[in-house]
């Protein structure tokens, strides 16, 4: 195979606080020859998520953090240029965990081959992947919605928010989200289903969600955190349950300890009303899940009865602005990045 000129990006500096274009860096390298069992991959899409900010941190979280001058962490669903591997052959169709990168060399364990005739090859990436398996995930084991009961999501227009308002009516609750913006509200109710979309940009927060909750809220799936988490802590019923799979209004947040106050209510809310908060990250469920999540999900998805919305933006140039945008919610729908597909 004739030589090729691959482009990266790296962490160029650690942000404090919001992220900066300064603190990225594109570099151009050669992938290097394959040894026995690798897969030589060319990245079609690139998928932006929340936890990345996570990694460009070096404080201790449940995965290492990206080094200063390594690649930028992400998956992508890529086309198999060359394969030492029997299983894969050049022009499969996989996801795999590449980083930012438009090329890259991967070992094959953790690579998934991809069918475009199920289902379109990008929805690996957000409502058949690792997005939406945490909403799945969170919902099965920890969330448990029941017939007749409130459930709440932030980020209601994105990959995760969107499934688990559409999780909950499946299973016959009462879907209530919240979303940044007229617009986002009303796609999230039009086009997922939503009972009630509140804006979370609206001043009055609390008094809206209270009214779109008459009868408390029984499960809070939580991915935002701040004022969020302010509005709805008054009104979780008692044996409410708190899926906590991410903080999105937290992670540009630098940290000034006047926040005792704020602690004690939610410590002392958890012990007056029994509730279950439980942190997780999807992957401690795979194992036990993940078989059951293709097969259901993707079914509905593929039935069109489960709805999904993707947000593209084009070159791996503009990964580093895409993640900037989604940290501040400027994305709508699963957010992709367009590297070498056109």
């Amino acid at each position: 195979m004739s030589r090729i000129d691959a482009s990266k990006i790296v962490l160029a500096s650690r942000p404090d606080g919001r992220p900066t274009q300064d603190n990225f860096r594109c570099e151009s390298f050669t992938p290097p020859a394959l040894s026995g069992g690798q897969l030589l991959l060319r990245i079609e899409y690139l998928s932006l998520d929340p936890y990345m900010r996570g990694r460009m941190n070096a404080g201790k979280s449940y995965a290492e953090p990206t080094p200063v001058g390594g690649v930028m962490e992400g998956s992508g669903v890529a086309t198999v240029l060359q394969s030492e591997h029997p299983d894969y052959h050049q022009g499969d169709i996989v996801l795999a965990r590449t980083g930012w990168r438009t090329h890259a060399v991967v070992e094959t364990p953790g690579v998934r081959k991809l069918d475009a005739t199920i289902a379109p090859v990008t929805t690996a990436l957000g409502v058949l992947g690792m997005p939406g398996f945490t909403a799945y995930s969170g919902m099965k084991m920890i969330g448990k919605p029941r017939h007749g009961e409130t459930v709440v999501v932030g980020a209601a227009s994105g990959p995760v928010g969107s499934l688990v308002g559409q999780i909950a009516m499946r299973a016959g609750a009462r879907a209530v989200g919240i979303a940044g913006g007229k617009e986002k509200c009303s796609f999230a109710k039009s086009t997922f289903g939503f009972d009630e979309v509140i804006d979370h940009r609206l001043p009055d927060l609390p008094d809206r969600l209270a009214a779109a909750c008459p009868t408390g809220i029984d499960v809070y799936f939580e991915n935002i955190g701040g004022a969020v988490w302010q509005a709805v802590l008054p009104l979780l019923n008692l044996y409410a349950r708190v899926p906590v799979c991410g903080l999105i209004a937290q992670y540009n947040a630098v940290p000034t300890g006047d926040n005792a106050a704020l602690l004690a209510q939610t410590m002392n809310t958890i012990l007056a009303r029994s509730l279950t908060l439980r942190g997780y990250i999807n992957s401690e469920f795979a194992a036990e899940l993940y078989p059951s999540f293709l097969a259901e999900v993707g079914a509905a998805v593929a039935s069109g009865e489960i709805r999904y919305r993707e947000d593209f933006i084009d070159g791996l140039e503009n990964a580093p602005a895409g993640l900037i945008g989604l940290l501040e919610g400027k994305n709508f729908g699963k957010l992709i990045v367009r590297v070498n597909a056109r």
